[in-house]
């Protein structure tokens, strides 16, 4: 017997990029940082003791959230630490969209429930499933960009949350804030707006100014992760900036201690030495500036990035995306393939080193000039 929803046995699970036991693999594949954590943040979790293990952490991470509050300008209430942006996600789809069970007749098809983008992040649908809300998905125009009229559409659709990445995965173009903004105030009353910047340390701008009271808005909320542009993958914490009432509900339906003591304290030593991990940001963009004209110079389109990788389509008189990705990783190398619509004729390859960046460029000669 099967003892599983019925929801959950229909689902297809997010499915996270490769993560390879073998420590000689060059790994382009999930966007992490190609530099090491900060020394800042190792010696300041070297100093948690058995005493600090032994009790419970702060329910709330108040020190990271009187922190990430002096970083951003804003104040501790309108802050929530969580495990991983995607436990911010996973809370923002339970808080603010309803079950499906719950639509009255007549109601539109996308009645209390999630709206996105396609292509986007693969978990946001997986998390609605989870929860057995709609789904209203509304594609981007073939230059990656947003079109005129999403918010009309989402609130047509009577979606209660709508998620926006941005910079967008897996293409990596940054979004105008004056065009977030629009979004937001059509929006407003109506859906919440959840920006997901899990790139921006790479980003040239950001959407911090949304939650300024000036904005007027009440409906925004901002994801920040530590595992990109603080090399802290490992660490699982992310955190949520937006109006205090919403950040008010999330907390009600987060876990009792959702980040442990050693990621509380590792985050704040992150936050504190930000000045110092943005010597890395720039690094990954100049390398990316690099890699990008080094794919243009041998045949590849690629989407112009404000991320840490590049969205890229190999030549049309050479192998299809499928195989270079497998003739890559018979090489040592590994990027991103995405066997979806508009994505199965590229590759998404994580930004590194000089020294990654340039086996994988060596990688690709050999396969092209095989030809």
């Amino acid at each position: 017997m099967a003892y599983a929803r019925d929801n959950i046995i229909r689902l297809d699970p997010y499915t996270p990029g490769e993560q390879p036991r073998q420590g000689e693999l060059i790994k382009l594949n999930t966007n992490e940082n190609p530099y090491p954590t900060l020394p800042a943040v190792l010696e300041a979790v070297a100093t948690v003791t058995a005493e600090v293990l032994r009790r419970y952490p702060s329910p709330l991470a108040d020190d990271f959230r009187a922190t990430a509050a002096t970083v951003h300008g804003l104040s501790p209430n309108m802050v929530i630490a969580t495990n991983g942006g995607d436990e911010l996600l996973r809370l923002a789809v339970t808080v603010f969209c309803e079950p499906r069970s719950t639509a009255p007749p007549g109601a539109p098809a996308g009645h209390g429930g999630l709206g996105v983008t396609d292509p986007t992040y693969s978990l946001y649908q997986a998390l609605a499933r989870i929860d057995d809300t709609n789904v209203t998905r509304v594609a981007l125009n073939e230059d990656w960009s947003l079109p005129a009229d999403l918010a009309e559409r989402m609130c047509q659709a009577g979606c209660r949350l709508v998620l926006l990445v941005s910079p967008h995965a897996p293409c990596g173009i940054g979004r105008d804030i004056d065009q977030l903004a629009s979004i937001a105030a059509r929006l407003q009353g109506r859906a919440v707006l959840l920006i997901d910047e899990a790139y921006v340390d790479f980003a040239d701008a950001n959407a911090l100014a949304l939650l300024d009271a000036s904005s007027g808005l009440d409906n925004v909320l901002i994801l920040r992760t530590l595992s990109k542009g603080y090399s802290l993958a490992g660490l699982r914490f992310g955190y949520g900036l937006g109006h205090r009432d919403l950040i008010a509900a999330l907390d009600k339906a987060r876990d009792s201690y959702n980040t442990d003591a050693v990621s509380q304290v590792a985050a704040v030593a992150a936050l504190r030495h930000r000045e110092d991990a943005a010597h890395t940001w720039q690094a990954v963009r100049d390398e990316r500036t690099r890699m990008d004209q080094a794919l243009r110079d041998r045949g590849h389109g690629v989407v112009p990035s404000q991320s840490n990788f590049l969205l890229t389509r190999p030549p049309a008189e050479g192998p299809a995306a499928a195989d270079v990705y497998r003739s890559l990783k018979q090489r040592g190398v590994l990027v991103r393939y995405f066997d979806q619509d508009r994505l199965r004729d590229k590759l998404r390859i994580t930004i590194g080193t000089p020294p990654q960046n340039d086996a994988l460029l060596a990688a690709l000669d050999r396969i092209y000039n095989q030809r």
